[in-house]
């Protein structure tokens, strides 16, 4: 009788797609180089409140993820530009999806948010 091997669902690939946009910035900073390198002083500017430390671990993480390329050019002053590899441009539909999902249902969410803190504050006092 041939054995099978068990399946976790822990062990899922797609699993690594939900780590990769888990965190806080990576998503924000895929979308912002959508549509062409951009330098890390031109990605802070389109972002917004996010500081120079968070961005630059943010690029790093990806990159060592493969999702960015790093380019330096030999100029003075230096210049360095991020673009999207073809897997981190994979990544914008489901970020382009969860968009979508956000006009729909944010609201929603935020309101179920508040009644649950408002149902905390009541329980407390």
């Amino acid at each position: 009788m041939m054995s099978v091997e068990p399946s976790y669902i822990a062990d899922c690939q797609a699993r690594l797609g939900f780590d990769l946009l888990g965190g806080t910035w990576t998503s924000v900073v895929l979308y912002a180089l959508r549509e062409r390198p951009l330098r890390p002083g031109e990605l802070r500017e389109r972002i917004g409140g996010i500081s120079h430390k968070v961005l630059t671990d943010t690029l790093r993480r990806l990159e060592h993820n493969g999702l960015v390329v790093r380019r330096r050019y030999a100029e003075a002053p230096p210049r360095v530009e991020y673009e999207l590899t073809a897997p981190g441009r994979g990544l914008l539909e489901p970020i382009f999806a969860l968009g979508r999902w956000a006009e729909l249902y944010a609201d929603d969410v935020l309101r179920a948010q508040e009644a649950r803190e408002a149902r905390e504050q009541a329980e407390a006092s």
